[in-house]
This record gives structure tokens, sequence and C-alpha cells, in this order.
């Protein structure tokens, strides 16, 4: 067995010819870029691209195969640059049983079941060459489609406000939209962590996921696990999701969730925090609100342990969030170090302080067990680590 380091939820902001597929990713998201990133900058073994749904996407990876550049595995996905494409979709579920839109991950084995996948929500969404479209049907019947491909079913981002399936998807309980049976894990997404998350005892069945949802290169990696298996493919993330045959998660990394954007209640006017329930905003007398993720829960508490299964969720702040850790230290530690995995993982104190000095590098190693002191985030601001 070994350890594999993952991030499953990556967007593809333009396909090779330079259309836009994700609108609010970054132009230069691109599947090379993204593959260079990941490979020499970050460090990953595996990653889910979630667009590979779009016809130009399925395409490039399928030209890349052709010509030898990338190589389909025995074992389900796609073999580039050292690294496994685990080929992924993100849909938006809005159905009649749904109190607001939920987004969820469907991932697939390989290309050609991928490319029947494109083929069957080309014609029930309206751009099938845009990212995370709506999907016009039921939860439901999506779920038996994926099944039906030997697909993976995963709800994505599961407690952010918008477009979650807790945030506003269901009034209580996932069974509302979703057969149970039918998931295959929870993604936590970037305002929640493990202990959070247990807090509903009908989740307590399902593995969790730590994914960074990367709109930019620089994000991909901000959140990941660690994950057991004999090799890295689509067969053996299925047995370690499902915790069959000595696979499973080891560790989820992610952020402290006070540094999400959605942690706290906001005022919606002002994102000023607010304390007082339902009162008007104390600083400009608004009444709407964004709920954040921490309430949110505290009204769908239903338990207060979690299962012995559960990995330990690490708490682990990107370098990119470090006071003082700039571009040009960040190339500098690269350049040392190889990658950013290196530099959270297997770097000393020592030899950090050698190449970035010893105030910076304290503050690396500090950020490694999440114990910078954290200014919580709300309304779609992320937290801030507090100057000392």
């Amino acid at each position: 067995m070994n350890n594999y380091y993952i991030d499953l939820h990556i967007h593809i902001g333009r396909t090779a010819s330079g259309r836009p597929v994700k609108i609010t990713g970054a132009k230069t998201l691109t599947l090379p870029n993204i593959l260079t990133e990941v490979s020499k900058t970050k460090g990953l073994n595996m990653i889910g691209i979630v667009d590979c749904h779009v016809p130009e996407v399925l395409d490039e990876i399928e030209h890349a195969i052709l010509t030898g550049e990338f190589v389909e595995q025995r074992g389900g996905g796609v073999r580039a640059n050292n690294v496994t494409i685990i080929l992924g979709s993100e849909i938006e579920v809005y159905d009649e049983y749904c109190q607001g839109p939920i987004h969820v991950l469907a991932f697939f084995p390989t290309v050609e079941t991928m490319r029947l996948f494109s083929q069957w929500l080309e014609k029930r969404v309206k751009n099938i060459s845009l990212s995370s479209q709506r999907m016009y049907g039921l939860g439901k019947e999506l779920q038996n489609l994926v099944k039906q491909l030997d697909g993976l079913f995963i709800p994505a981002h599961a407690f952010t406000p918008f477009k979650s399936l807790y945030g506003k998807g269901v009034r209580r309980s996932l069974t509302e939209v979703f057969e149970a049976d039918l998931i295959d894990a929870i993604e936590l997404g970037l305002s929640a962590d493990t202990k959070m998350a247990d807090q509903i005892a009908e989740l307590h069945r399902y593995s969790y996921l730590s994914n960074s949802d990367a709109h930019s290169l620089r994000k991909i990696a901000r959140e990941y696990q660690i994950i057991r298996m004999e090799a890295a493919t689509f067969a053996e993330l299925k047995k370690a999701l499902k915790r069959e045959e000595g696979r499973a998660i080891v560790a989820n990394y992610g952020l402290n969730p006070l540094l999400g954007k959605y942690h706290r209640t906001v005022c919606e006017n002002c994102l000023r925090p607010i304390e007082n329930g339902n009162e008007p905003c104390s600083v400009c007398g608004h009444r709407k609100q964004i709920k954040g993720v921490f309430e949110r829960l505290q009204e769908l508490k239903t338990s207060t342990v979690s299962p012995s299964h559960r990995p330990p969720y690490i708490y682990q702040v990107p370098l990119e969030f470090i006071p003082g850790l700039g571009p040009k230290t960040y190339q500098k530690l690269l350049s040392h170090f190889g990658t950013e995995m290196r530099v959270l993982h297997d770097v000393s104190c020592e030899q950090l302080a050698e190449v970035v000095g010893e105030k910076l590098a304290n503050l690396i190693v500090l950020a490694r067990s999440g114990k910078l002191h954290i200014h919580a985030g709300g309304g779609g601001k992320y937290g801030k680590i507090a100057p000392e």
C-alpha cells in the first residue's frame, strides 16, 4: 500500500482553443497548465478534473491518449505527467424536491463512460460546454445514471450557504432529494471540518473529502487528502471511499473553518458579523443576513460524536495565506525544496530558516498544524491570519 496526495475538485478555465469552461475560472487554468502545476509545483499524485463532460475537454484528453501523451489505466483514470486524472463533472441539481440549488460531483472511470454521461447530460442542460450547469431533471435520476455508468456520486462543498446540500438545498435531510445508498462520499467544502460535519448523524456512514474547488492554479491543493491505496486508479479510489480491503483516507488536510468565506453569519449589506440572531445589523441597520456554516449546523445538529473510522482532519494554512510570504519567497521555497507538499510535510524548520529566515520558517511550521491565530471569515470573504 502507498499513500497518495489527492485533490479531486479542480476546474478548467479555458479549453485548448481558448473557449471558456468555468466562467469564474482563470484563463491560465488549462489542462496542460494544471498538469504542470500539479506535478512540478504542488506535488500531487491524483487529481479530479470536474469539467470533463465538456466535449472539447474530452476531445483534448482523447487526442492526448491517441498520441501517447496520456494513457488510460486498466483500473480507471488517465495517467499524465506522473499524475492520475479522474474524469469528473460538477452539476447543479435544482429539482422539485430541492429548497435551493445543490452542486454535486460525478466521476467516471474511463473516457468512454464520461462520453456517454456527456451525451446524456447534453439533453438536460442549456450549455454542455460550460461548467456547473443546472440539470433539468431529478437528482435521483442523475444518481441512477451515474451508478449505471459505474461512477461515483458526491455532493460538493456540502455546507456553504449557496448551491450546496445543507446550505439551502434541503430543509434537514439529504434523503429529501437523494438516495442515501447512492452517495459515495461527502465533500466538506472550505468552511467545514470533520468535527463540524459529524454533527449531522446521517453523514457518519460516509467518507469525507477535503478538496480545493480550484478556480486558479495557485488555489490547487489548498485542501487535499492523503489516501492509502495499492495504486493511483479509479478502482482503488472507489475502494478507499468505501474503506474496503485496507484502502482508506489517512488524513484530510484543509483550512481551519475560520478561514472559510462563509463560516459565520454576516450582514448581507456591510458583511459585519451578526451576533444577535435576527436582530438588524448594529452597524448599518440592514435586516437581511448571509447565514454562516457554523450557525446552519447548529440548526441541523443531531449528534455530538464522530464514528470510529473517521481519520484526522489536520488544519493546514496554505502558503499563500501566510503574512510576508509573497510570490518571490514562494518561488524561492519551490526552487530549494521542489514542491508545496515537501514544504508542508517534509522540510524541517531549520532547513526552512536557512532559505527564508527564522521568523517566516516558524510561521510555516505553525501553519502546518493550524496554530496561527485567525480572524473568522464570512459573507464571501476569507478569514485572515492575525498579525503578530
